[in-house]
């Protein structure tokens, strides 16, 4: 597969996460390509719409989970807004797999800890379904995400049956003032709810993807 020829995508579903923010399930329309196509957790693409451009963003889908990739983004420039207009059977390009990767296989025996904070959800959900599709591969898995508010959260549906599983730790918050009645989770920032949470970091690795404070404050919690 070449990774410099952009090569044809069909939208086979589409997920409105929040406002401004949706999801696109993608596969590759030539069967050649499909069946050559691998990646590592972690790495991206350029995706892009015939007369408007490309963008890069990561595959948010898990290598593990075969026959379509998917990008999550948010509608904030020219090629996003044109992307967001896209529906289910449109066709759209893709080069790629670029960049570095997570070391899943690694971190086998390890336990693993996840922090996100709002749309920095999208390059670690491809690392947490990685290691949920080979759970016994590894230790503790704790997951802690927060956003702005409960209408910012991305992932919904997964972030609820990740909690429901039994074998990974979840914790959620929304900062100060996001929260809605029906809100059950903490109110606060995502250092304040590592802070709670205390991950052990023996045995353990982090990843951590958000706003750069958010990433600041976190990091020293971990040492």
């Amino acid at each position: 597969m070449n990774i410099y020829q952009p090569h044809l995508l069909r939208i086979e579903d589409v997920v409105e996460e929040t406002a401004d923010t949706r999801t696109l399930r993608l596969s590759f329309i030539d069967p050649a390509v499909a069946a050559g196509f691998d990646f590592k957790a972690g790495q991206f693409g350029e995706y892009s719409v015939f007369g408007a451009g490309e963008c890069t963003f990561c595959i948010a889908s898990a290598p593990t989970r075969k026959g379509y990739i998917e990008c999550s983004f948010k509608s904030v420039g020219k090629v996003t807004q044109e992307m967001r207009r896209l529906e289910v059977g449109d066709t759209m390009g893709f080069r790629g797999p670029y960049g570095n990767y997570f070391p899943i296989d690694e971190m086998a025996g390890r336990d693993l800890v996840f922090i996100a904070g709002g749309i920095g959800l999208a390059p670690v959900r491809c690392v947490i379904w990685n290691a949920l599709d080979r759970r016994q591969e590894f230790g503790d898995i704790t997951i802690i995400y927060g956003a702005r508010s409960v209408a910012d959260l991305v992932y919904k549906r997964e972030l609820e049956e990740w909690r429901l599983r039994g074998d990974a730790n979840v914790h959620l918050c929304v900062d100060p003032g996001g929260e809605t009645p029906e809100w059950k989770h903490a109110v606060c920032f995502v250092p304040s709810l590592v802070e709670e949470v205390a991950p052990a970091p023996r045995n353990a690795y982090a990843i951590v993807c958000g706003p750069p404070i958010m990433i600041n404050f976190t990091l020293p919690l971990l040492a």
